[in-house]
């Protein structure tokens, strides 16, 4: 290919809007065109990177058992009403109707096409386990989208879903597309951290994602140094830690009855420190949640007599409820874990009015002892002895209180933040985490029967016997791996793509394309070309300078220069380096050849 034949035009700065590398440097390079807001046209260079990735992700799907299918991206809404999620997916879903006021759906992801699809041919346990995969285009609309292809409105996913007879069989699916992602990042030259992870909307008894480290990264990944443990924060755990007094012993039981205090002006945990001249690890924090799209059965539970349930496609859920949750002084809730533990779809601090309504105080003075609603206590609090709390009163807090003895609760669980200094949770490791961000590329779930069983698939067993299958998920956000690369490998100059994933291997850049340089360079053109290497030939009529510089800024790996005063050697520069070598013409093609090779032969390794 030579570049007078590929329209594109190089910028020496970045819109105001492209703030992270990756944005900056795709729209720099012409890679990518903004088309509107969150949505970004991929550009021939662009996109030739881009489907790089995507046939590598495809050679080690297929590689490992799964077959490609492609479902359409206009779906049906009434499939996203059997699952239950037509409602719970919220306002990123873009819903519309056609002539005929069917509701249909820009799908935001493939659970419900992919079971409907499967349904409609599956009759015999003889048939599983089904294992899929497609590579399509998503519509989710974001808020707030941003950072270029890495969170845009439109996007490109790998979907890979497997049915299954048994979790026995689904757990050897799961590892399998767990092998094949280590696989694929490994050969894009992307080293992942996989961590435990919140299955959030999906649902689902356990998903694994797979993150890079990143400063811009949208997750907080937990990681312990001395055993390898890593976790999302929204899914981390840690030990137990004992409370301690304000002299650092552990907390004593006391046999005085809770009282009343007096505390004119004292809102915060710091307020309170500072009233009660006593550490923060004393204070029973309580906080009351707005909790939307429940489908826990909340009959029966104190506080939510006059609860409204709602039936919708066979699926039953609470569209507001409230619970208050307990957690000690110093530490915060988190929500991801409370809306796990509720099956909700959300979970949002309850505005003021609401505090007073269900506590009968304002917030801050919010207490166990008297709540019109159902208690969530977090771990911590189980060992607590002597402890102030919120009275339920304006104006007062209570102290000697004693958990277990003077107020009950409906669900003890952990749902407490964790942070660096924490103590690692696996077995005997006295490991302290510590927190990088990160960036999620893939994600694997063990969905169970979530979808088959609201959405009726059933199977003929070995016995002849009516089965529900069992069902996984796993996906990669294509846009999303692309705009890694480039965040990881990059400099002052332009991008560094690895041999894997670069839209040319080679560049050839005559400073003048015409005589003894015309030659040269159309000779190394056929002989790398001959030989499978993808080069392109700098053949405009710019100055050497203009060439070299777009040459760094999209990134080639390899750039071999033809200039008549080196003429009969070329120079050849790996973009990585400082250093360029002059070699002979006649060995030139030949020794880049080995060079590409021995790249690409390092990343598949």
């Amino acid at each position: 290919m030579k570049s007078s034949k590929i329209p594109f035009r190089t910028l020496r700065e970045a819109p105001a809007e492209a703030i992270i590398s990756s944005h900056q440097l795709m729209m720099r390079a012409d890679l990518i065109r903004k088309l509107g807001n969150g949505l970004y046209t991929y550009m021939p260079l662009g996109l030739k990177a881009y489907r790089k990735v995507e046939n590598i992700i495809k050679e080690e799907l297929n590689a490992s058992g799964a077959m490609e299918f492609k479902p359409t991206v206009v779906v049906p809404g009434d499939i996203w009403k059997e699952s239950g999620r037509w409602e719970t997916m919220g306002a990123q879903m873009l819903k519309a109707k056609n002539r005929a006021e069917q509701d249909m759906v820009v799908s935001p992801t493939a659970e419900e096409a992919y079971t409907a699809i499967c349904r409609a041919g599956l009759t015999s346990y003889k048939q599983l386990p089904i294992n899929m995969y497609q590579i399509n285009t998503k519509y989710r609309d974001e808020i707030r989208p941003r950072y270029g292809v890495m969170r845009g409105r439109e996007f490109n996913m790998m979907d890979g879903y497997t049915l299954n007879a048994s979790d026995e069989s689904l757990d050897e699916s799961y590892q399998a597309y767990a092998k094949a992602y280590h696989r694929i990042f490994r050969r894009l030259g992307l080293k992942v951290i996989p961590v435990k992870a919140d299955t959030g909307a999906m649902g689902g008894s356990g998903s694994e994602e797979f993150m890079v480290e990143s400063p811009i990264g949208d997750d907080t990944l937990i990681l312990c140094p001395k055993c390898g443990y890593a976790a999302n924060v929204e899914k981390a755990s840690c030990k137990p830690d004992i409370p301690v007094d304000d002299k650092g012993n552990a907390q004593v039981k006391t046999d005085l009855p809770y009282e009343e205090v007096a505390t004119p002006n004292v809102f915060s945990i710091e307020d309170m420190e500072n009233f009660f001249n006593t550490t923060s690890k004393r204070f029973i924090k309580a906080l009351i949640y707005r909790v939307i799209n429940s489908s826990l059965d909340l009959t029966g539970t104190a506080g939510c007599e006059n609860l409204k349930r709602v039936k919708e496609d066979g699926f039953e859920f609470y569209p507001v409820s409230y619970v208050c949750v307990l957690i000690r002084g110093d530490l915060d809730v988190n929500e991801a874990k409370l809306a796990g533990l509720l099956k909700a779809s959300e979970v949002v601090l309850a505005e003021d009015e609401e505090v007073r309504q269900i506590s009968g105080a304002p917030h801050g003075f919010v207490g166990p002892v008297s709540l019109n609603c159902p208690i969530v206590q977090d771990l911590s609090v189980n060992d607590m002895h002597d402890a102030f709390a919120g009275s339920g009163k304006e104006g007062f807090h209570i102290q000697h209180v004693e958990p277990g003895r003077d107020y009950s609760f409906w669900k003890n669980a952990d749902v407490r933040t964790v942070k660096s200094g924490d103590k690692c949770c696996c077995g005997n490791c006295d490991g302290e985490y510590y927190t990088t961000k990160g960036n999620e590329l893939g994600h694997i779930f063990k969905l169970g029967k979530k979808y088959t069983e609201s959405m009726g698939v059933t199977y003929l067993d070995e016995n002849g016997k009516a089965a529900v299958p069992t069902m996984g998920c796993y996906g990669i956000g294509v846009d999303r791996v692309l705009a890694s690369i480039i965040e990881c490998f990059h400099d002052e100059k332009g991008i560094q793509w690895p041999m894997s994933s670069a839209p040319f291997q080679v560049t050839i850049v005559p400073i003048k394309y015409k005589d003894a340089m015309k030659d040269a360079a159309d000779k190394l053109y056929q002989q790398l070309s001959s030989a499978g290497i993808e080069v392109l030939l700098d053949d405009r009529d710019e100055r050497p300078g203009v060439k070299f510089n777009d040459a760094d800024l999209i990134g080639f790996p390899i750039r071999i220069t033809v200039g008549d005063k080196n003429l009969p050697n070329v120079e050849i520069k790996v973009r990585t380096q400082e250093e360029a070598s002059l070699v002979p013409l006649e060995d030139a093609a030949e020794k880049v050849i080995q060079m590409v090779k021995g790249e690409l032969e390092k990343l598949n390794a």
